[in-house]
């Protein structure tokens, strides 16, 4: 828990020195879809780093110091969109790969942290990254997610183009061009092996997640504008189209998945446009888009223009609660993301608005459409409230985000990658719960980090269920460690882990308030 100086019953906003899309004289529908952001140990001494993506710039490392300090570090990365810090290499320092505007495709920035020899000095206390290839990888890229979808032990890759941006680079056609659509590269020994699974992709978010409950994960592409989102789940060495939600969002921004009402199932959440506030000054500066967006409807749509809570009904059949339940409208939706970020064992939700684009919002002052970010609080009894009291209600245009604990007291932070504005972080100063965060370690292993390992918690208050993810949300890279959040009095019982490759660890009586890193041993 915070100490009481750190206790203020609300979040603290700090102004991070990096920006996205400051150097152009004028955003433009697509450059308005913006950057993301990733957290995770780059320099293997226990705190969290982050890398920012840029739509106009280098990307930048921001090394944690500790107690909310950074030093930061300028990437020679240009043009980003996405951005994860994963272990490609599986060496044991995590590498950093982007994704970008355009017709440029991964980039792949390998850590050397374990090779002394090409650090500027013996005494350098960062470690160095040199780009190499991705050998195999060669499609464009907006969007990506890491996971070992195969199950043959190591990280695959997932891809998917953005084919409207790709229209305004030159590809006349891009269904019709080989490096376009959603691609899965299968890692075999240090090359990937691409399979193509659809030439067609508006692709702003990809999730690898059990969608159907049978062990595996599937792979989600989430699509804007008329093309359908799609889920293809493996058979053997095959993909197959499966057809799962009755409802999807029309332009799926973000996908993020958790267990709301800790019953063990998951929810799934997506955003899209739709306004919080429904009065005549905002219904007027959002006509001009929404008479737009209506050319991009077809009869018969799945599709509404709404974020989509997809909730198993008795049946096993997804339905879209995201109405009843309070967070069908947030706004113009970007990122997303499920924490507890009170810490009572209940998963609240956080959505990051905003829109910049001078040919879409030219009535508007600087073609921006301002709107706050959203803060949900989940009750406990399967809806949410707005929690304004967290003073999480920033105006800043966010686009990518990431939740995790950046000053080591035990609760999630936020960062927020905002276009044309500074990053944001959000220090975590409610006075609520206890916690247990868990790093897993597998040596020897291709999957160092245990990427797609189900966690669950027993305790004398609930049971909570947690996964372990590389990549999620919109463009951005999630924190390997994971967080339960806990009423303060509850008294741990077990903690069981399901590996990837679906060997069960335990740990009985794990400690509250700390941070656990479980290491197997396949000894």
């Amino acid at each position: 828990m915070h100490p009481a100086s750190g206790c203020s019953d609300a979040f603290v906003a700090h102004r991070l020195d990096f920006t996205t899309g400051t150097r152009l004289r004028e955003i433009s529908t697509y450059i308005s879809n913006g950057a993301g952001v990733a957290a995770n140990d780059l320099d293997n001494d226990g705190d969290l780093d982050l890398v920012f993506a840029s739509v106009d710039r280098e990307a930048e490392i921001f090394w944690n110091d500790g107690s909310l300090a950074f030093t930061s570090q300028t990437l020679d990365d240009r043009f980003g969109r996405g951005v994860t810090i994963v272990d490609v290499d599986a060496d044991g320092w995590n590498d950093i790969v982007f994704t970008h505007r355009g017709l440029d495709g991964v980039s792949f920035w390998r850590n050397h942290g374990g090779d002394e020899s090409i650090r500027p000095s013996p005494l350098a206390p960062r470690p160095s990254f040199t780009l190499q290839p991705l050998l195999g990888v060669d499609s464009y890229a907006y969007a990506m997610a890491w996971g070992d979808v195969d199950g043959d032990g190591d990280l695959d890759l997932v891809t998917g183009s953005y084919g409207v941006e790709l229209l305004q680079h030159g590809i006349d056609s891009p269904a019709a061009d080989p490096r376009a659509g959603v691609v899965l590269h299968l890692q075999q020994e240090g090359s990937w092996q691409a399979h193509v699974l659809d030439r067609e992709a508006e692709t702003l978010s990809i999730a690898i997640a059990d969608l159907t409950g049978d062990g595996q994960p599937e792979i989600w592409a989430a699509n804007d504008f008329a093309l359908n989102d799609k889920v293809w789940q493996r058979d053997g060495a095959a993909w197959n189209i499966v057809h799962l939600f009755d409802q999807t969002s029309h332009s799926t921004m973000t996908t993020e998945w958790g267990d709301l009402d800790n019953s063990g199932g998951l929810t799934i959440f997506t955003t899209d446009m739709n306004p919080y506030d429904i009065s005549p000054r905002t219904l007027a500066a959002w006509a001009p888009m929404m008479n737009q967006i209506e050319e991009h409807r077809a009869a018969g749509d799945p599709q509404v223009m709404a974020n989509v809570l997809q909730v198993r009904d008795g049946a096993g059949r997804w339905q879209n609660q995201a109405t009843r339940r309070g967070i069908d409208a947030s706004g113009w939706s970007w990122g997303a993301r499920y924490g507890d970020l009170d810490q009572d064992g209940l998963l609240d939700l956080y959505v990051v608005n905003g829109m910049i684009a001078a040919d879409m919002f030219g009535h508007l002052p600087n073609g921006e459409l301002v709107e706050e970010n959203q803060a949900y609080r989940n009750r406990g009894d399967g809806a949410f409230d707005r929690a304004p009291q967290w003073q999480l209600g920033a105006t800043a245009s966010g686009r990518g985000m990431v939740m995790a604990d950046l000053d080591s007291d035990g609760d999630l932070d936020i960062v927020v990658n905002n276009l044309r504005g500074f990053a944001q972080l959000f220090e975590n100063q409610l006075c609520h719960g206890a916690s247990l965060q868990v790093d897993l370690a597998w040596p020897g292993s291709a999957n160092r980090a245990g990427v797609g390992a189900q966690l669950t918690l027993s305790t004398d208050k609930g049971v909570f269920r947690r996964d372990v993810r590389a990549s999620g949300g919109y463009l951005s890279g999630d924190a390997a460690r994971v967080h339960f959040g806990l009423p303060a009095d509850a008294t741990l019982r077990t903690l069981e882990i399901i590996w990837p490759d679906g060997a069960a660890s335990a740990i009985m009586t794990p400690p509250n308030n700390a941070r656990l890193i479980v290491t197997r041993s396949d000894e």
